[in-house]
């Protein structure tokens, strides 16, 4: 007899600012570097998407808000009307198969290369990426970044907002400015990569402003309950040292403004004393994403999670390796493994859109490793 899993709230309705959602299952944001070498979403990614739309809700890869923050070769853009043109043929897929998508908002800052982009990255401060970096002709040292100025912070800022409205042009309900993962926003919060005395440095009151302009500048440009923060606290990828995390993260939030639609936690643990005091704080929206060890089932863990006070579950490569995530986990079916090495860079269809989805048909409920740590 099929044993099925529907009395779970995953599985249950929700709303996010205007959006109604289907169920509580997030498609987290993956970088998959399948886009043009100019930035262009490739057809493949329409694929892609349009595979996984049973997702309540698709927080669709970074995206980068102008030439300067691009971080690999093959990420897209949202800065060039090409770019909105490409993100277009996605979303119009996305939304035919019945599924709503956000796109979220990424600046590399340090973590860019000239070599990828012809460019100079910039960042808080000019400290340079302990690790090298993937190019277009393999991985390379990084470089030294250039120390933004107070108007290049502005112009930043401006380019964020730019980038929000372009995002609503191509489609998208709205988006999600990242701020996590080592990326810009979260080298600003970062004591070992902001040594900044002017008001955007020193103390974590002066050195969460920057987050503030670029995720409320974007949310501002689209309206209300458009736009939502994705924050990693205590994530050391990337070379980070965030310095006195339990400290700095709650008075980001407090920092923040009600508009936004919500507050995305990656790696989320609800057994953490933060998260408690995060969702305490947060009087929005929740969006968790657990992190998973590799022979992990998502379900308890986005379980865990709901019943400490998260609103939606994200998870990542769990949508990856099963474009019928949401089926799969409702009727108990065994789940897809994700690839060796995620085939990142490889480019086409190998390890991003051919994993396979259930036949039709009853299927009976068994345990199955997954994973979305990313």
């Amino acid at each position: 007899m099929t044993h099925t899993t529907t009395e779970s709230a995953l599985f249950r309705p929700a709303r996010l600012g205007p959006l109604d959602l289907p169920n509580r299952l997030v498609m987290a944001p993956l970088t998959r570097n399948r886009a043009e070498a100019d930035g262009v979403p490739s057809a493949v990614m329409t694929t892609y998407y349009a595979q996984r739309a049973s997702a309540g809700l698709i927080i669709a890869e970074a995206a980068t808000p102008n030439a300067v923050g691009q971080t690999y070769p093959h990420i897209p853009g949202i800065h060039t009307p090409a770019q909105v043109a490409g993100w277009r043929r996605v979303t119009d897929a996305v939304r035919t198969a019945g599924g709503r998508m956000v796109l979220q908002l990424q600046h590399g800052g340090r973590v860019g290369h000239p070599e990828t982009s012809g460019l100079t990255p910039v960042a808080p401060s000019p400290v340079p990426l302990p690790e090298t970096l993937h190019t277009p002709s393999g991985r390379q040292p990084s470089v030294v970044p250039r120390e933004m100025t107070t108007a290049d912070i502005r112009a930043t800022a401006a380019d964020f907002a730019a980038a929000a409205r372009n995002a609503l042009d191509a489609g998208f309900e709205g988006v999600e400015v990242h701020s996590a993962n080592g990326h810009l926003l979260h080298q600003f919060l970062a004591e070992n990569t902001n040594c900044r005395t002017d008001a955007y440095g020193g103390p974590d009151t002066s050195r969460v402003r920057v987050v503030g302009a670029g995720g409320e500048g974007g949310a501002d440009a689209i309206g209300p309950r458009r736009g939502g923060l994705r924050v990693s606290p205590g994530n050391t990828v990337n070379g980070i040292a965030e310095g006195d995390t339990a400290l700095l993260y709650p008075t980001l939030v407090k920092a923040l403004d009600d508009g936004l639609a919500y507050l995305h936690l990656g790696y989320a643990d609800p057994d953490a004393p933060l998260f408690a005091e995060l969702r305490r704080l947060w009087p929005g929206t929740l969006i968790a994403n657990p992190r998973l060890a590799l022979d992990e089932p998502p379900l308890p863990a986005s379980e865990r999670l709901l019943a400490a006070g998260a609103d939606l579950i994200a998870l990542g490569r769990s949508f990856l390796a099963n474009p019928d995530l949401v089926t799969r986990l409702r009727t108990g079916a065994p789940l897809n493994a994700v690839r060796e090495a995620y085939l990142m860079y490889t480019g086409g269809e190998e390890g991003y859109t051919d994993y396979p989805t259930l036949p039709a048909g009853p299927v009976s409920r068994q345990a199955a490793p997954d994973t979305d740590a990313r």
